[in-house]
């Protein structure tokens, strides 16, 4: 099958800092570099990188040629990643000696995508693909009702969060994927428990304590799959969740099952967050069975529940 992911791409501007600047303060980087990022472009890296099939639906600028090069030569299929005027897509992202980070990012190009250019991409999907988006783009919700309507399997990764948008797509996502905090935010925004949110399947990435994924049956039964993380030395935690959720998305496309995707994604983003950088960062397939080999990833703890 495919991953027809419409996403973001951004050139990434990475500021290593011995702390993260506070409200008012001016400090020195330690180093500077500059390579592809965004969410949208992650995501379909990872994929591509552990030999998934993926097709992006995006946008770049004159200055972003090479972003659109370098996923292609990754294997993604980039048909549909199209040149405008506006400048690519951008982020400032700061990088302190825990290995934590604060990002800014500029749409730019990312905001420019227009709906025949999703529908021109999505004309030969077939039932069963999945579609991906995340809030880096505009037209989020006019290109899942496309998808939907061509019979796609929705997965939405609610990022950069907005709860009020989130509660919006609830009836028209299939797989949900949002950190801990942002779960939570959602669960009040619609008045619910975190376990209850509104959708068939939930991805919630819980940092150095794993990653929890809950399905629901059209009965109402309820399964939770948990799986902890793998010990590592972080060195920056840049694009790890769009590593776990690449890799786990991926799994389940090439027709894993919940719980072997889970240990996927556990041990991609563990690898992932050992190196510096996002895009750069991300593990081939032999990378990622050579590191499996080394680290034995946590075992998943699957339990059921009635509605």
């Amino acid at each position: 099958m495919t991953i027809f992911n419409m996403g973001s791409i951004n050139i990434d501007h990475i500021y290593r800092v011995d702390h993260l600047p506070r409200a008012g303060e001016t400090i020195s980087a330690c180093n500077l570099s500059t390579g592809l990022g965004g969410k949208g472009a992650n995501l379909s890296l990872v994929i591509a990188r552990l030999g998934g099939r993926v097709r992006h639906i995006g946008a770049v600028g004159e200055d972003g040629t090479w972003a659109r090069d370098a996923l292609g030569t990754a294997g993604v299929d980039t048909t549909h990643v199209v040149m405008v005027s506006d400048a690519t897509g951008h982020a400032i992202i700061y990088v302190d000696d825990a290995a934590e980070n604060m990002i800014v990012i500029h749409g730019g190009a990312n905001r420019a995508l227009s709906m025949g250019q999703i529908e021109v991409a999505l004309a030969d999907a077939v039932p069963g693909d999945w579609f991906l988006a995340q809030n880096e783009t505009n037209l989020v919700a006019e290109a899942i009702r496309v998808a939907r309507a061509a019979g796609l399997k929705i997965a939405y990764a609610a990022a950069p969060f907005d709860a009020t948008v989130a509660a919006g797509m609830m009836g028209q996502v299939d797989l949900l994927a949002v950190n801990a905090g942002e779960a939570a935010a959602l669960g009040a925004c619609l008045g619910c428990p975190v376990e209850d949110l509104p959708v068939p399947a939930a991805l919630i990435t819980l940092g150095t304590a794993g990653a929890v994924y809950r399905l629901r049956d059209r009965t109402g039964r309820r399964m939770e799959t948990r799986i902890g993380s793998v010990s590592v030395d972080a060195v920056d935690t840049t694009g790890a969740g769009d590593t776990f959720l690449g890799a786990f998305l991926g799994a389940l496309d090439g027709g894993g099952d919940t719980e072997a995707a889970l240990v996927e994604a556990s041990s991609a983003a563990a690898l992932q967050v050992t190196r510096p950088g996002a895009a750069e960062a991300i593990p081939t397939t032999s990378e990622l069975a050579r590191f499996m080999v080394d680290r034995a990833a946590p075992v998943p703890v699957t339990a059921m529940r009635d509605a």
